[in-house]
């Protein structure tokens, strides 16, 4: 499914460039995957074997009729016609990165043990852009269990600077002590 899912993504990206409207379209796939990832009982309405796939079609129109552009309503009749409406949500996970990708934008996740403000936010981009000289954008995911301090990922690259990384480091130094 994953494979099917970033060849529409890659294909609705090429649409997009041709008509000029990546930039609508990103914000589009924004607003549709957070919707269904929100909503359980439209992720669950989506993947449903039993609800027929035109009123899978219908509803969607429908929830987003006035806020999504052409290109995401046909993306909409096509997932109807292959039957793969349940990719829906894998598909704008797949155009985003593949959107990013091609506009050179990275994506750093900063885990932290409560949630930062947007002025931190904003000096972790400024620093970001400064280390790798690349767009990135920010998402700050709050885990209670790291105690303090962050852990930072962009690609594949991880900082932990996080209070249990610390500790389990001294953990780990204590376990390899010979007193």
């Amino acid at each position: 499914m994953m494979k099917s899912s970033l060849r529409y993504a890659k294909a609705l990206l090429d649409l997009s460039i041709e008509q000029k409207t990546e930039d609508e379209l990103y914000n589009d796939m924004l607003l549709v995957g957070s919707t269904i990832r929100e909503n359980d009982e439209l992720d669950s309405f989506l993947k449903s074997a039993i609800i027929k796939a035109t009123d899978k079609k219908e509803a969607l129109n429908k929830i987003f009729e006035s806020k999504v552009g052409n290109i995401t309503k046909g993306l909409f009749s096509l997932l109807v016609d292959n039957k793969r409406m349940s990719s829906l949500e894998t598909i704008t996970q797949q155009y985003l990165k593949v959107y990013n990708s091609h506009n050179n934008i990275q994506t750093a996740v900063v885990t932290t043990a409560v949630a930062i403000d947007d002025a931190t936010k904003d000096k972790v981009l400024a620093k970001l852009k400064e280390l790798t000289g690349a767009s990135t954008t920010v998402t700050n995911v709050v885990d209670p269990e790291i105690i303090g301090g962050f852990v930072l990922r962009v690609g594949d690259k991880q900082y932990d600077a996080s209070i249990k990384n610390n500790i389990n480091n001294l953990r780990k130094e204590f376990g390899n002590s010979q007193y």
